[in-house]
């Protein structure tokens, strides 16, 4: 529910990420207590064995609000249940997620701001068009697959789109309420469903141009490009029966 004063929420899902997580917290405050809004910072444990969490606590006394949230019996659900869990928790009039690799940096939020005031509900970084800079590339295996992908998941699920799996994508509070309480896939696949849904509820959708470098000790494998892809099969048939509406 949006709470008056709180214009950004940052939501970063984390699973054992102690030696990630302290770089981007440290950034992510730096930048929001330099803004002229109020804000705060959701990192979601998503059962995390390493010291994620105290490292979240540690964030407790920064100038700009931490709070850590878990799922209710502590276990690993996947990326897009953390996600949904802090959406859903945050209390911002906007909302943005982003990864815990500090992959695309907090401060690429001021490109978003001006679609927002044009109407936009949704907006998304993208890789993909003019103006990106991709700082430090992915092995070319995953490059080639992450393009396959990228043509199928266009074709079957969100014709139009052509970076769905950035990890920096922001909702006007409402619609977020909105979308994220009809998400059902909880892991990799969630970034596509989140943008068939917003579709499917008449959300205007805008696609900005980031700067992403590829961080190391990252969780994605080859072998999750497939299982995204089966997700996009879930995705395709919940569109035709209509569920997303």
């Amino acid at each position: 529910m949006n709470q008056p004063g709180v214009r950004l929420s940052v939501i970063v899902p984390a699973y054992n990420e102690e030696l990630r997580l302290p770089r981007t917290l440290r950034q992510a405050i730096e930048y929001l207590k330099a803004q002229p809004y109020s804000s705060e910072i959701l990192v979601v444990n998503d059962g995390s064995t390493d010291r994620t969490e105290r490292i979240v606590r540690d964030a407790y006394s920064a100038p700009v609000p931490v709070r850590l949230l878990a799922h209710t019996d502590g276990a690993n659900h996947g990326k897009g249940a953390s996600v949904r869990r802090g959406m859903l928790q945050a209390c911002g009039a906007y909302r943005l997620f982003m990864d815990a690799d500090n992959s695309t940096t907090l401060d690429q939020v001021d490109r978003f701001w001006p679609f927002f005031s044009r109407g936009y509900d949704v907006v998304i970084g993208s890789r993909a068009l003019e103006g990106s800079v991709i700082g430090t590339h992915q092995a070319w295996y995953k490059e080639l697959a992450g393009r396959l992908g990228n043509w199928i998941i266009r074709a079957f699920a969100v014709p139009g789109i052509r970076d769905t799996q950035a990890g920096f994508k922001m909702f006007a509070g409402e619609k977020a309420e909105m979308i994220f309480s009809r998400q059902t896939i909880e892991r990799w696949g969630y970034d596509i469903e989140l943008l068939a849904i917003a579709r499917a509820q008449g959300c205007r959708i805008g696609e900005v141009p980031i700067t992403w470098i590829n961080a190391s000790g990252s969780k994605v494998s080859l072998k999750t490009y497939f299982e995204v892809l089966g997700e996009v099969w879930s995705i395709r048939r919940n569109l035709k029966a209509g569920l997303y509406r």
